[in-house]
């Protein structure tokens, strides 16, 4: 099935060591852009500590938006680094990613 005209929205909110989480955020991605679609992707809480998985960071090469909380970054001490692979925002724009999606998956 064709999926070019639909929107995923996920968002991760626990850490790497929540490897389940993370690997279905992973391969949701990675499926829903293989067929087409489009997929915004939005890294909260300990979920910006993802950001360390290198599968993670490929993620916007393949044509997912990756949004990171900024934030939980400076909450973790994590910097805010790579801006051209990552959008550092906060909750307004996840707000946006739920309001403009057609099916919206949170990973807690």
């Amino acid at each position: 099935m064709d999926l070019a005209d639909k929107k995923l929205g996920l968002m991760l909110s626990t850490g790497p060591e929540h490897t389940q989480n993370l690997d279905t955020a992973v391969a949701l991605s990675e499926a829903a852009r293989a067929r087409g679609a489009s997929v915004y992707l939005y890294l909260i809480d300990d979920g910006v500590r993802a950001m360390e998985d290198e599968r993670v960071r490929t993620l916007p090469e393949r044509g997912v938006k990756l949004f990171v909380c900024a934030y939980g970054c400076q909450k973790r001490r994590i910097p805010l680094d790579d801006p051209d692979l990552v959008t550092y925002c906060g909750l307004v724009v996840l707000t946006d990613v739920i309001n403009a999606t057609d099916r919206f998956i949170a990973l807690n």
